[in-house]
């Protein structure tokens, strides 16, 4: 994956750490229950990777280990690098799958890794709460068994309730949970090097698990979300026209939405593509940012 452009990899910081379970490989854990009751029970393997996850802090004396979630096919790692390390980020990580590997491998022999190649990293900057990330975390069982549960939910929604707005959606609603989400905007009056340092930060945070946020509506910004949409990047987008009874997006936003690539909401703003329009979809962009998780489904009137 791209690592953050600029980025000192061996220096202080917080990062959210993703790893996914290679194909052909036994689930990691399983989940047992329904919602809300459900529970993550570790498989075999889940409990070796636990294991190994819980011994990283001997890997560095820099190295803690705030959180961690083993999901059924990917597991999160919230990693707190408290000092400057020798090695890079991605060393460590590196001897974790090795080690993992190694000794599922002597009982249980595998001619494919366990885990897809590289990781998927996201950075805590000071403007995101950390207390947010704890909270996803540990909440990827109760979406697991949300998106079980309520398969409905994941099509078409008429009351979606983001900051003061009530908005109607289609898609994968729970794109709007993902703490590391970012606004595409670009201004006129962007430099080329604001627009380069922009780019490159929307195309990290895309192709590290990171969900883009934007009408997507100048040039510019459509260039973005090609880009991503070919790197397998996730998107929430803005439209301005309200939702008739019968809609339902065409083409290829149609397949990102049953890929759960995509979630377009409506700003409700009906008529020609104006300025205020314009202003009105950027500005429902921006509340997305700072969408709250409040016991999903129960706030959502579905009136499906």
């Amino acid at each position: 994956m791209p690592r953050c452009y600029g980025h000192d990899y061996h220096s202080r910081c917080i990062y959210h750490i993703t790893l996914k379970k290679n194909r052909g490989v036994s689930s990691f854990s399983h989940l047992c229950g329904s919602w809300p009751t459900a529970e993550i029970i570790r498989s075999k393997l889940g409990v070796i990777i636990e294991k190994h996850i819980r011994l990283i802090p001997s890997l560095d004396p820099a190295l803690r280990l705030l959180q961690y979630c083993i999901m059924p096919d990917h597991i999160h790692l919230l990693l707190f690098v408290t000092a400057p390390t020798k090695l890079h980020l991605g060393n460590y990580i590196g001897k974790l799958k090795i080690a993992i590997h190694q000794e599922y491998h002597a009982i249980n022999p595998l001619e494919i890794s366990i885990f897809e190649e590289d990781y998927y990293d996201c950075i805590l900057h000071s403007h995101r709460s950390l207390d947010t990330l704890y909270k996803y975390i540990r909440d990827n069982p109760r979406r697991l068994a949300v998106r079980r549960a309520h398969p409905e939910f994941f099509r078409r929604v008429n009351a979606l309730k983001i900051g003061d707005q009530t908005c109607q959606a289609y898609g994968n609603f729970q794109l709007l949970e993902c703490p590391f989400k970012e606004q595409v905007i670009v201004h006129r009056a962007d430099s080329a090097e604001t627009l380069r340092l922009n780019r490159e930060r929307w195309l990290y945070t895309a192709a590290n698990g990171g969900v883009l946020v934007s009408p997507f509506i100048s040039a510019a910004e459509k260039a973005v979300r090609t880009e991503t949409e070919e790197a397998g990047g996730r998107f929430i987008l803005i439209i301005n026209e309200p939702m008739s009874e019968r809609y339902k997006p065409s083409g290829r936003d149609f397949e990102l939405c049953e890929a759960g690539r995509l979630l377009i909401i409506s700003a409700n703003a009906p008529g020609a593509l104006s300025r205020a329009a314009c202003l009105t979809m950027n500005e429902l962009a921006k509340k997305c940012l700072f969408f709250c998780v409040n016991g999903l489904p129960l706030n959502i009137n579905k009136n499906l």
